[in-house]
This record gives structure tokens, sequence and C-alpha cells, in this order.
């Protein structure tokens, strides 16, 4: 394992394990290079958040059509304090993926609300990412200490198993599970389980499965901000590898698989066409309506989240949905 690099705040309650191992901008190029030589083409979802992509996420959050954060939001607000009182003792915050943590505050502040002091162990794959948010946090809360993993889930549970921790509260938010795979996400949450021990929970946010006509002006939003993000991905290769992309000669394009219940994304080029990137000398050509598949969202029922957390270590205690029941809060135990 690479070895961590530590940061240290002035206040001693700030402390950085950095485990990213590869240089993203080569990992970028290298899985350009395969994901446009590949049929159907593709391109991995986790490019989507480079600096104006991260921007331009947190501007569809507030878009009319993107309920999924005012919905997880509603639960949170609403009952921070039965989930937390639904985990025994003195409790340990871990969270998978915490980017800016803005729901993550109001757990924190219900959890200090029962106990003098809390650790929290965010887990994200930007080193910069979580020193903001850490610092945002720590100057909320002075009874908060923040050890923190700059590194992808994997690595970061394989570190973290190696580490004592008292009970934990674990937190997946943002329905972030609904970008693995059905194949995937047991793989995932068995990965996770594996540094829980019997008692400690995870609060795990899923979307819902429901009408198309809700979910499809989630991701194809009437002010272009999604299209925007997915075909940023576009804009990133010609930035970041010399690419020639002409954006105006793509399109987004989302619908939702019902068979497969899930919302899929795909980058249409809208007439055929042919495209340099230099930095990869590669060549690469499109047919009028050719696709490039940018992302899937997979939508649950309770039911289907119920025999996931059996298949992987863990019970469905409590189940808490928005008033307009689009979204769920699950409390799995992991037995």
């Amino acid at each position: 394992m690479t070895k961590s690099e530590l940061v240290h705040s002035d206040q001693d309650r700030l402390l950085i394990h950095n485990l990213v191992k590869l240089d993203p901008s080569a990992g970028f190029a290298e899985d350009v290079r395969k994901g446009l030589s590949s049929e159907p083409k593709c391109l991995s979802p986790k490019y989507f958040y480079d600096e104006l992509g991260s921007r331009l996420f947190d501007a569809i959050c507030f878009t009319p059509e993107y309920y999924l954060t005012r919905a997880e939001n509603e639960i949170i607000e609403r009952y921070a304090g039965e989930i937390v009182d639904s985990v025994d003792g003195h409790k340990t915050l871990l969270e998978m993926g915490s980017g800016s943590a803005s729901k993550t505050k109001l757990i924190v502040e219900a959890l200090l609300k029962k106990q003098e002091e809390l650790l929290f162990i965010p887990v994200d794959i930007s080193a910069t990412a979580l020193e903001s948010s850490s610092r945002i946090l720590l100057q909320s809360f002075p009874r908060l200490r923040i050890e923190a993993y700059a590194a992808d889930y994997f690595d970061s549970l394989t570190e973290l198993a190696t580490k004592e921790r008292g009970r934990t509260l674990a937190l997946f938010l943002g329905s972030n599970i609904s970008n693995f795979g059905r194949d995937e996400a047991p793989v995932f949450l068995r990965a996770l389980r594996g540094v829980l021990r019997a008692g400690d929970a995870l609060l795990l946010g899923a979307d819902l499965k429901k009408d198309r006509r809700v979910l499809e002006p989630a991701y194809d939003d009437a002010l272009g901000l999604t299209a925007a993000f997915n075909l940023n991905l576009l804009a990133r290769v010609n930035r970041e590898l010399d690419g020639d992309f002409d954006l105006r000669a793509f399109k987004h394009h989302a619908f939702y698989n019902e068979e497969m219940g899930r919302v899929e994304i795909y980058i249409e080029s809208t007439h055929g066409q042919a495209v340099k990137i230099t930095k990869l000398a590669m060549d690469i050509h499109f047919k009028e309506g050719e696709r490039i598949h940018t992302e899937n969202s997979y939508k649950y029922d309770l039911a289907g989240i119920a025999q996931l957390a059996a298949e992987t270590g863990f019970t469905c205690s409590r189940t808490w949905l928005d008033s307009l029941e689009r979204f769920s809060s699950n409390l799995l135990l992991a037995v």
C-alpha cells in the first residue's frame, strides 16, 4: 500500500491520509483511450467531477426536476435524531464519498447532542474536497475531530479494516449506490460490511423506482445543466488531452430503462464525424446517432433494498421516506 501522506491542522483536530496511488491525469488518459476504443463507446462517470463538473452538479441539485437532494435533505432534517438513536452507544461516524458533507452536518449535529465528542472519518477521492469540507465542519463543531482518507472506496476500506474503532455509524448518501451495477453493489457493500462489526450500522440513501415522467426530467432538466454536466466530459478531453470534440455536434440523452430499473445516460453524435485526440494519437469516427455511454443510475424498491442488505451481511431495520415517497434512507444493521 502507498504510504499515507498526513496533513495536520493547527488545532490537531484534522488528519488526512492521502492514499491516492496514481496520477489522476494518467488514469484519465488511459480510461479515455480504452473507453473510446471499445464497442459500444463509453466514458467513466468518475471523471464527471473536475472543477467545472463539480460546480455544474452543485447547480443541478437546485433545479426543480432534480428532486433527489431535496428529498434526502428532508428526511435527514426531519429524522436525524431518530437515525442516530437507532444505533446504541457512543458512536464514530464514517462516510463513504463524503463530498461537501452538507447533509452530514445534520448527522454530526444530532450525534453531538447525544455525546461529548465525535470522531468523523470521511472518505473521498479528492484530498482538496476533504480538506475544504472538513475545515467547514471543524469551525462549526468544536467537539469534532476528523480523520479523513483521500482514496477510492476499496483502498480506503482496506486501510480502515486495520484500524480499531468503537461503535460505528457509516453513511453512504446521495443514492451513490445507484451508480453501482446490480452485480457491483453487493461487492461494495460486502467490502464495507467487512470493516464494520456486529451492531454497527449503515445509513444507505437509495432513490426509488417511479414513473419515467419524474425520473427522466431529473436527468435532463429544462435549463440544460445536466446536458452541460454530461458534455463536460468531452470538454475535459479537449482541455486535458488536446481533443477537438465539437460539443455542438453532440447531444445529451437520458432515458429510463424500466426493464433494467435504471436511468441510462449517453452522449449522442448528431451526425457522422471524426474526432482527433492529439495526446492519445487517436482518430475516432462516429456514425450519426452513435452514443457514448457515460452513466447508469439504478433505482430500487424497498423489497430490493432489503434483499441487498440480506445478501451483504446486513438487515434493514428502519426506512425513512420523504413526504412524496420518492427517496429512501435505510438503516442497515451489521449482523
